[in-house]
């Protein structure tokens, strides 16, 4: 029991450690995503303000404030506060025999640098779109998933707003991911990291971006606005659910992108249901699923 104690309070104060270091500047800078996450906020945020999609939309829209703390809290305070957990869990299934090596598929840690990034960044972005799928088939996971949903209107700050709940679901299985490599994760995987956070931003700010022949790999503004949907086809529980790739929705049959003018409702039925504050958001979920 000593061990499990020490490994949650090790987790807990390693990770505060490490964002207050973050915070002044105190570790490596392609490590630093406390102020990475500021700086990407600011690029997407201005490109927002000179390149308006929807140009009615206010530079302070809907809920700017409310999703700039959820950046923060899921970002980092969440962080801080759940790293003891997995610290205890990676310590519990490495005394039953769990371990990296013993769920490795295959190990990518001698291939050139650009081709361990490429799997990598391909596979996790496989787990959390499959983990997106989930989320919407599945009444217990979309009550929380709901919260996401309630954006009404669309800017780079509503990618991570998000329930914390989703943390719980999203970790564990990009951690089994990993784990299939090796337990192996690319000394600069920084730039996967980094990537992700800049393309996830862009695909829910208000500009009007497709990227060409691209839009086929990369999700886009215009594609994910149309998750965010209110009305969806007939007979679907979503669509578009890629993260940084649209090529998960394209290869599956999920893709559905039936124009470009952006002037489309957001949210889902039911949607003024949700508590407009935080706190309330915070523990929704724990009732009873309604879809």
């Amino acid at each position: 029991m000593q061990d499990y104690f020490e490994a949650f309070t090790n987790g807990f104060l390693g990770t505060t450690q490490w964002t207050w270091k973050s915070i002044l500047f105190e570790v490596p800078w392609y490590t630093n995503y406390f102020w990475g996450l500021i700086v990407i906020s600011l690029l997407v945020w201005g490109l927002e303000i000179l390149f308006p999609w929807r140009k009615e939309q206010a530079i302070f829209r809907k809920d700017f404030w409310l999703d700039g703390f959820y950046m923060f809290f899921n970002f980092f305070i969440f962080a801080i506060v759940i790293s003891g957990v997995y610290k205890v869990l990676e310590l519990l299934l490495g005394n039953i025999g769990v371990t990296a090596k013993s769920l490795a598929i295959i190990d990518f840690s001698n291939w050139p640098t650009w081709s361990q990034l490429l799997v990598f960044f391909i596979l996790l972005d496989f787990v959390q779109w499959f983990t997106h799928v989930l989320l919407h088939k599945f009444s217990v996971l979309w009550q929380f998933h709901q919260v996401h949903h309630s954006v009404k209107e669309m800017g780079f700050a509503a990618h991570l707003r998000y329930h914390w709940m989703e943390n719980i679901f999203y970790k564990p299985l990009k951690t089994f991911g990993v784990m299939i490599l090796g337990g192996f994760e690319p000394e600069q995987a920084y730039i996967v990291h980094f990537a992700a956070i800049a393309i996830g931003h862009l695909n829910h700010a208000n500009i009007k971006l497709t990227y060409g022949p691209l839009k086929y790999i990369f999700n886009n503004p215009v594609m994910h606005l149309y998750h965010h949907s209110y009305v969806l086809p007939k007979g679907k529980f979503g669509v578009n659910f890629g993260i940084s790739l649209s090529l998960w929705d394209y290869i599956f049959g999920t893709h559905y992108i039936p124009e470009s003018g952006g002037k489309i409702k957001l949210g889902y039925p039911g949607d003024e249901a949700l508590p407009k504050s935080f706190w309330g958001q915070l523990v929704y979920g724990f009732k009873k699923p309604k879809r």
